[in-house]
């Protein structure tokens, strides 16, 4: 029988009456249930010791989150700086953060307090598999046994392959003629300088890591490349940081998804060459750093608490090919850069290098203190280069005083290294292109305390020397065979750079004229 259309809105009324009858009921918890939620979220996460410090109210759950520029969050950094100076404190969420800004409180933090500072947070989306205790690489490691001995096996096995007859300074000015011949057979005409100063230094990687160079068009060479190269754009963006805040989070749909794959096709590559390592390796004669970390790992054979399995072993050889290749080759992008926007420097530096090495001697090592304007200007593209603006967190093990406030245990510190290599009371024009900031007065290169672009204290750059034998190498012989400069009716390249996890500039052309 059909219901007759006068009885419909009567049931609808009778049932929107039920509904609000429950709202009725219901709002008064809902709203006790808000009220308890922002009373803990105040008392559990956002009351803080009046020793504490300062920084912008944070919102209810959000924390600071909304305030940060998803683009450029460094900007947000500077911004905060400009109002609470040295010491300061930002919330992400439920986390607190302290952030340590200027010379003097980052020296204090990572030089006179190093040891309440030698501890590492749990980052999610730098952890993307769910490794032991065991695994944790070398470069995000907390204060562990594990993290002590792989750092003190890293320096050994660069001091032994270092030793050797054919040693990485020797593989690095050769691997800087491949690259002065790649650049030589541009003769003179436009190009971008990028993909060529990456895959050079991706091979010194390969060459300390594998054993072996990459012709520059190798499929897997330039596979793991491209995956390097997307891995830290990804990185960079704050939605997949975000979203990888929490564990759970990892499984739903994003960009971190993403980030996960490279990461694995990155760990697949790697695994493929450790088989082979593993089936051709001499037990006599270790060739690279693969070969070195499978000894111990015979070494070690049983004892379930060493660090040295071959999780690690791919985990560690992956941190320092991402490391390595990024940071340098940014660095030398910079320095193409500023010689092209400084024509002067650039004739200086290659007048000092025809006096001291003439146009065909090599550069090594034994050369730089005979080339102190050289270094000098290799210091300062590092300092106005800029390529890590914040170091990667620390976590205080203790409660610490730095400055006057009071850095609980447990809290994740931020070192602003910008703000460092920026400092108006540490250096003469810090905000140009100075290298006279290197120099004493009589022309001899000067060491500067607040030169800290590898960081410092603990778990500063592992690979800080094997970096400063790339720079200078690199630069001196592309300086000794070439004049950069801009290509006619091209705009002057941009100052400003891209952020990723590193700082770049923006692509640009340049013409290599040889000298």
């Amino acid at each position: 029988m059909e219901t007759p259309m006068a009885v419909i809105p009567a049931s609808i009324s009778c049932l929107w009456d039920q509904v609000s009858s429950c709202w009725d009921n219901i709002t008064p918890w809902l709203i006790s249930l808000l009220l308890l939620a922002l009373l803990l979220d105040y008392v559990m996460y956002r009351k803080k010791s009046s020793s504490f410090p300062p920084g912008p109210t944070p919102l209810p759950f959000l924390g600071n989150l909304l305030q940060i520029d998803a683009r450029n969050p460094y900007i947000y950094a500077q911004h905060l700086a400009k109002k609470f100076r040295t010491v300061f404190s930002f919330q992400i969420g439920w986390n607190s953060f302290v952030l340590l800004n200027g010379f003097k409180a980052v020296n204090e933090a990572l030089i006179e307090k190093r040891d309440e500072f030698a501890d590492r947070p749990s980052i999610p989306l730098l952890t993307l598999e769910r490794y032991s205790e065991n695994c944790e690489g070398i470069l995000m490691a907390s204060n562990s046994t594990g993290w002590k001995e792989q750092r003190r096996f890293f320096f050994s096995t660069m001091k032994d392959i270092g030793m050797r007859k054919k040693t990485l300074e020797n593989r690095i000015y050769e691997e800087a003629r491949y690259l002065c011949s790649e650049f030589k057979s541009k003769e003179g005409a436009p190009f971008d300088p990028e993909p060529l100063l990456s895959k050079a230094i991706g091979n010194i990687i390969c060459i300390f890591i594998f054993g072996e160079r990459f012709d520059y068009n190798d499929a897997t060479f330039l596979k793991l490349m491209h995956l390097v190269k997307d891995f830290m754009k990804m990185c960079g963006r704050i939605l997949p940081q975000l979203l990888a805040v929490g564990s759970w989070l990892s499984y739903i749909p994003g960009p971190h998804q993403k980030i996960t794959k490279m990461y694995n096709d990155s760990n697949a590559i790697i695994s493929e060459i450790v088989k082979k390592h593993k089936e051709t390796r001499d037990p006599n004669f270790a060739r690279d750093f693969i070969d070195a970390f499978l000894e111990e790992m015979e070494k070690v054979k049983g004892n379930p608490k060493t660090s040295f399995n071959e999780p690690n072993l791919i985990k560690t050889a992956l941190e320092l090919f991402v490391a390595g290749i990024e940071t340098i080759s940014s660095t030398l992008l910079w320095g193409l850069l500023k010689m092209v926007l400084h024509p002067e420097v650039q004739k200086r530096v290659q007048e000092e290098i025809e006096e001291v090495l003439g146009s065909d001697k090599p550069a090594t090592m034994k050369d730089q203190p005979n080339l102190p304007y050289t270094n000098a200007v290799i210091h300062e593209i590092q300092r106005c280069a800029d390529v890590i603006p914040i170091a990667f967190p620390y976590r205080a093990q203790r409660d610490v005083q730095i400055d006057k406030f009071v850095v609980p245990k447990g809290t994740t510190v931020v070192n602003y290294l910008s703000s460092v290599l920026n400092d108006e009371t540490m250096w003469k024009k810090p905000h140009q292109f100075f290298p006279e900031h290197f120099l004493d007065a009589s022309g001899q290169f000067v060491k500067q305390k607040a030169f800290l672009p590898f960081s410092a204290g603990r778990h500063a750059c592992p690979g800080e020397q094997l970096a400063k034998m790339e720079l200078f190498i690199f630069f001196t012989s592309l300086l000794q065979h070439f004049t950069f400069c801009t290509p006619e009716n091209h705009p002057r390249p941009k100052e400003d750079g891209i952020l990723t996890l590193t700082f770049a500039p923006h692509p640009f052309q340049i013409c290599a004229i040889p000298r």
